[in-house]
């Protein structure tokens, strides 16, 4: 028990010190005491009065990394660790006291999230949570091992999957052993006047034991044991994850991407939900085997199509395609997201696509038999791969197409959130706001940027309300931002035909698609009164509709001349009204041209 392995930690003389109400009589109480001594004891407060005086620091880890990490608490019981604390700081002097209650106040709502927290499950907080539930002594190591045994097979909390909790543990084990590591160098080589924390006895038998005991008075009796011994099955460590190395390649791909775990990749069309962690393992050793030799030159880069093909919101793509990409070929860059469709009944070997075909994917007129033979080998190779992940039955490979099938598209996302990648389904996406639709859309390839638009929409019904605030997103983000240009895209991108006539009216008056909204309603033959759209909302529209980094510079130059010409004031006034409204496009777009903004 923790408080015969924990000596000194002040305990008996706190619960003396207190008056007797009957809320200090309470056994929750007494836990709640015991533990924030000896985690304070621990973690090196001073006990030279006999008591651990509790620092703003200590008692914010205490409250927001300690107690979330090592100790099951009721849910009715959680405010009894604040109050100890509170009761604690009381025995000092009035600067402890007023700096602890501040801690305290700073730290209650992430104390109280934290505790609360799925995210922050252990294997051991998780188990003593369902055993509590279950009317379970947790102080009877018999009725713990008696009553887990019951729980083979209990589903996880909503969101929770089992690698998380086996993070969390992982983590939680290594720190708790650190900390009592270092609190018996601490006492060795400065022994305390009010004796040490932890007895020789004790140590001798190992830290570990001395971390799992503390475990078993924090969680339930016995827990720890078990979860190592007779059910070890119950709580799997990292050992029993191998497919966590493909996870961390795929957050790779993420990073090279994005930079930003947070930064959401699109959610797939079709998901079928099956073992995730099986099929993972599968994967794996598909990705694994292609490493090898036999599968150069494109083995190694199975992660990176995996991701590829994933982030694409798993539509299929063209071999031929992206071995062209691979072999340094041009590929016309509105090209490489398109989807490609999959052919009923194309197995068998690999053939490359006729030249129609591959003028059509790549987009490069003059394409001959010469260049379909060059791009031959290079293709047929890229297909061996596509056909060896297609082995798994997560990966599809029909004619030129290849692709995620749809237990695929939910074992990748599986791998991503392993890895804490923001990889929603199409419910969770349906459920953001407008605004976080938008910044996450500008950010994907159309095809199902624009999906996901429109589902957003429908499951809004297509109200004039719902077009309201999504068209109010686009037009709100930061014209400033780099991504303004990609968030005014997603316009195009919307069914505007069947959009609520009023919902775009209203929209003219935006500073930033006004001109779009103008334009989608006389493409419907409507009237609408060009007057209402302000001149930062048209030189926007006219700045999309410059051919950017198409064709040549000279052509691109003579439709910015063009346009400034129509423009009143001429280009200096449009570059005036460019700069204020989006600079990082202007600069962007015009900048190659030789125009230079003010």
């Amino acid at each position: 028990m923790a408080e015969t392995v924990l000596t000194n930690t002040g305990l008996d003389r706190f619960l003396e010190l207190l008056d007797g109400r009957p809320e200090h009589r309470d056994p929750a109480f007494r836990r709640a005491a015991e533990v924030v001594l000896g985690l304070l004891a621990l973690r090196g407060a001073d006990r030279t009065g006999g008591l651990p005086e509790p620092t703003p620091e200590l008692v914010r880890r205490l409250l927001v990394e300690d107690l979330p990490a090592f100790v099951h608490v009721a849910p009715g019981e959680l405010a009894g660790y604040p109050a100890v604390v509170g009761e604690l700081a009381a025995w000092f002097d009035d600067g402890v006291r007023e700096r602890i209650a501040a801690a305290v106040e700073e730290s209650a709502g992430d104390f109280e999230r934290a505790m609360t927290d799925p995210g922050n499950l252990t294997w051991h907080r998780w188990y003593a949570s369902l055993l509590r539930t279950m009317g379970t002594d947790l102080t009877d190591p018999e009725d713990v091992r008696r009553r887990l045994g019951a729980l083979e097979g209990a589903p996880l909390p909503d969101g929770v999957l089992r690698t998380d909790l086996m993070g969390r543990t992982a983590l939680a084990d290594t720190v708790l052993t650190e900390a009592v590591a270092r609190a018996y160098v601490r006492d060795a080589e400065h022994p305390p006047a009010a004796g040490p924390l932890l007895g020789d006895h004790a140590v001798a038998a190992g830290i570990g034991r001395v971390a799992a005991a503390l475990l078993d008075r924090w969680t339930a009796a016995g827990l720890a044991d078990e979860l190592t011994g007779a059910h070890a099955r119950f709580a799997p460590g990292p050992d029993d994850f191998p497919h966590l190395v493909l996870a961390d390649a795929l957050l790779d791909e993420h990073m090279d991407y994005h930079g930003d775990p947070a930064i959401p990749v699109p959610p797939p069309h079709a998901v079928e939900e099956g073992e995730a962690e099986r099929d993972a393992d599968a994967l794996l050793a598909a990705v694994e085997e292609l490493a090898e030799e036999e599968y150069e030159p494109y083995g190694g880069e199975a992660p990176h199509l995996l991701y590829a093909l994933y982030q694409r919101g798993c539509a299929a793509d063209s071999i031929a395609r992206r071995a062209a990409e691979y072999e340094d070929w041009t590929v016309d860059p509105a090209l490489e997201d398109v989807p490609v469709t999959v052919p009923e009944g194309a197995g068998g070997p690999y053939a490359t696509p006729p030249v129609p075909e591959l003028v059509r994917l790549l987009g490069s007129a003059g394409l001959g038999e010469d260049d379909r033979a060059r791009l031959e080998g290079p293709a047929r190779e890229l297909a061996a791969v596509a056909d060896r992940l297609a082995a798994t039955g997560l990966v599809l490979r029909s004619g030129d197409a290849f692709g995620l099938t749809p237990r695929g598209a939910a074992t990748v996302r599986y791998l991503l959130r392993v890895r804490r990648v923001a990889a929603p389904t199409a419910a969770e996406a349906a459920a953001w706001s407008a605004r976080e639709l938008a910044a996450a859309a500008a950010r994907w390839p159309h095809a199902p940027a624009a999906r996901v638009l429109a589902d957003w929409l429908r499951a809004r019904g297509d109200t004039a309300e719902a077009w309201t605030e999504l068209l109010a997103a686009l037009g709100a983000v930061h014209a400033h931002a780099s991504e303004g240009a990609d968030v005014r895209a997603l316009f195009g991108l919307l069914d505007t035909a069947a959009a609520p006539p009023g919902a775009l009216r209203a929209a003219l008056r935006d500073p930033v698609i006004g001109a779009y909204a103008l334009h989608a309603l006389h493409v419907r033959g409507e009237e609408a009164d060009p007057v209402q759209v302000p001149p930062s909302a048209r030189a926007l529209h006219l700045l999309d509709r410059l051919p950017g980094k198409k064709g040549p510079l000279e052509s691109r130059r003579a439709a910015f001349d063009a346009a400034a010409a129509d423009w009143p004031g001429g280009s200096a006034a449009l570059l005036r009204e460019l700069t204020a409204a989006d600079p990082h496009g202007t600069r962007r777009v015009l900048g190659p041209l030789g125009v230079t903004p003010p």
